[in-house]
This record gives structure tokens, sequence and C-alpha cells, in this order.
């Protein structure tokens, strides 16, 4: 019945969150109150409590209400700062809340690399010097591209004739979240804000590389890699299956950097025999993958000719005219077979020509497996969503 009341009646809700508030002060401070102040606090909790099962009008339960609240401002030892201390504790449970999210449901993930490319993109870069064609846009359409589609433009000319020399070898932190890169040249200093590890060299330029007044020295458009939740919930209740985009933790992993994260398309679970085909074919237990194989759907194409940012199947070791490098350590021809150890899993990058996986590195543990990948939430691209 007061479950009823309490939606239907402002008063009783009102009087409900105040009796719930000062019990709860109650229990904070009861070391620190003297008896009679618990005694006579309770005694007129209770006879709230009564007045509310009642079933008594709005003015009865104002009148109550408004005594308890005068029993407990006379009682409860106010605290000092209350203000801030009310406001710490809200953030201290938001920052709870948030980090159990981040725990056991969902982790934000940026992608640092190209290797799961077209399926997903890392961060990018487009040379545009020497392109008299391109144009950079104004300011307004610069802010819309960088909040909605993750693009920046960097346009540098330079003031005066002179030598490059980069003052920073690594972006640098000059307040939190805010990177910048210098360089100089000439007797000109100029700084370049939230730059890539790889900037420089993504814009072809070097020290000791001369430049006339007037020259562009940086013309180029970089696209963050995309952001998404990744899912910790799902493997807590079924194992990975084959062909699902998977994040792993590196600890452990030999020639791998530690304590980091890869993301990469699990192709081997424990106890299957992989092999790599001339015609990049993964052949796992015999079976030959194709475009009908599940979660496979979209990975092959067999184009002859190798493209950037298309699917490729998986490459190995090949190192003739057609491929032109050694990228399969463990795979050094179509013979080759690896047997995936009990427990572990191999895991390979879409972009197999730009992808440092298990074919290099081989297996690793399953426990290092913390989810999958779920909802890309930034930048607003053809990917967004579950749409990848």
């Amino acid at each position: 019945m007061l479950l009823i009341r309490w939606f239907l009646s402002h008063t009783v809700r009102q009087a409900v969150e105040l009796r719930k508030h000062v019990l709860k002060l109650v229990r904070a401070q009861k070391d620190i109150m003297a008896p009679q102040a618990v005694a006579a606090i309770t005694e007129a909790s209770d006879q709230l409590l009564k007045v509310l099962h009642s079933g008594a009008k709005s003015e009865a339960i104002q009148k109550e209400t408004t005594q308890f609240e005068s029993v407990a401002n006379k009682w409860i030892p106010p605290y000092p700062a209350a203000a801030w201390r009310e406001n710490v504790e809200v953030l201290l449970v938001a920052v709870a809340v948030a980090m159990a999210i981040r725990t056991f449901f969902l982790q934000p993930m940026k992608i640092p690399t190209g290797s799961m490319q077209p399926t997903l993109y890392g961060l990018t870069y487009q040379n545009l010097k020497g392109d008299p064609t391109v144009e950079i846009p104004g300011f307004f359409q610069r802010r819309i591209d960088a909040w909605f589609r993750g693009i920046s433009y960097y346009h540098i000319v330079a003031k005066n004739e002179g030598t490059f020399r980069i003052l920073d070898n690594q972006p640098r932190s000059v307040f939190p979240l805010i990177n910048r890169q210098r360089f100089q040249l000439g007797g000109d200093r100029y700084s370049v804000w939230f730059p890539g590890e790889k900037f420089f060299l993504e814009a072809g330029i070097m020290n000791g590389q001369t430049f006339s007044k007037g020259e562009d020295i940086v013309k180029m458009k970089v696209t963050s890699g995309d952001h998404l939740f990744v899912n910790r919930l799902t493997y807590n209740f079924r194992k990975p299956e084959r062909g699902e985009i998977i994040i792993f933790e590196t600890r452990g992993i030999d020639r791998l950097p530690q304590d980091t994260f890869y993301i990469k398309r699990l192709v081997g679970l424990g106890g299957d025999c992989i092999r790599i085909t001339d015609d990049q074919h993964l052949v796992i237990n015999g079976e030959r993958l194709t475009a009908a194989t599940r979660h496979f759907e979209n990975v092959y194409t067999f184009n002859p000719e190798f493209k950037e940012n298309c699917y490729f199947g998986h490459a190995n070791q090949v190192t003739g005219q057609r491929y032109g490098r050694n990228i399969a350590e463990k795979f050094p021809n179509e013979s080759a077979e690896v047997t995936v150890r009990k427990n572990h899993y191999m895991a390979m990058g879409d972009n197999t020509m730009n992808s440092s996986d298990s074919r290099t590195w081989g297996d690793f543990p399953r426990e290092n497996v913390i989810g999958k990948s779920g909802f890309v939430y930034w930048p607003i691209s053809s990917r967004f969503g579950w749409s990848y």
C-alpha cells in the first residue's frame, strides 16, 4: 500500500526520502552521538513510518515530517563543510561506477595501428604536399571535421628560408591530454599540436632538409583511429569463436611490447592445425576457409594484385615478386603447418601485409583475452556503431 502511495503522492515521497537520509546520517555518526540522541531520532522515525503506513492524509504526513525534521536537526551534529563532503561522495560513487563498468562491461579503446584495416582503422595520414588542387577547409568546417569525423588538417608554411630540425623527438605532454611536438626552421620555431608518433615521417620531412620562404613544410590530412568499446561481458558466459575480433593483453607474449592491448581476428583455437596456402587461404584442420565461413564473409577478395586498404586473405612468407618481403616467420611456405597449443589462441590482422600477428610471434594463452570488439563510438564514419 505504501508503495502505491509513494508513486501517487509527492508528500509521501518527500517523507520517505527524508527518513532515509536521516537514518543514513545516524548510521554514519552513531559512534559519536549520545545514546539519547539516537533514541530520540529512532522514536521519531518510527512515528513517521507509522503515520505513513496508516494511510493518513497529506496534512498529517506533512506535520509529522516537519516534526521528524526538527528532531533530526536538534540531535544530529552538523558535518563541517557539508557541501564539499556531499560533492566528494557523489564524485567517488560516480568514479566507482565508471570503473566497475570499465572493468566488467565496457572498456573504451583506441585502435592503435592499421593492422585491422579496412575493418577497423588506426591513425592514418594523407600527405597533401605537392598537390596544388587540394585546399584546406575553413575554420568552421575544420571544427566539424575534427569533432565528428576525427579529421585534422595541418598546414605549416616556412616563414623564412632555413634548414629543418626536430626539437622534440617524440610528442610531449604540456597539459593532460594535450601534446605537442616542436621543430625549428632557420631561426624560427614551430609547434605541432596533437601529432602522432610518426608525424614527421608521414609528412615526408627529415632533419637537414631545406625549405624556401613561403614553401609548404607540412600539408597533411590526419584521420584519428577508431574508438570503440570493448565488450568485456560476453566471454564470461562463452568462449571466443573463430573469426571474432578479439582484444588481448600482450603480457607474456615474446617479441611484443608488454602491458599493452592488441586487437586481431581470432583464427586458431587450441589443438588446431593451421597452414596458409599461396592463394592466401587459411586451411584449418584440413578445411579451407572461404568467404562463406562464418565471421570470414568479408575477409577474402583474392585480387591477384595487392591493393592498399583491401582485404587480401592471409599471406605467408613468399619472397618473390608477388610480395617482396618476409611477413610470416612461422609460415615460410604453403606446406608449413602450425599446431596451436592447448588453451591457446592464434590471431591475425585483416590488413595482412601490414600486420604483426601470430604468423610472426605464434599463439598466446587464452587468459590474455579481455573481450571482443564492440561499439565504435567515434568518429562518425561508415564503421560507426556495429556496422563494421
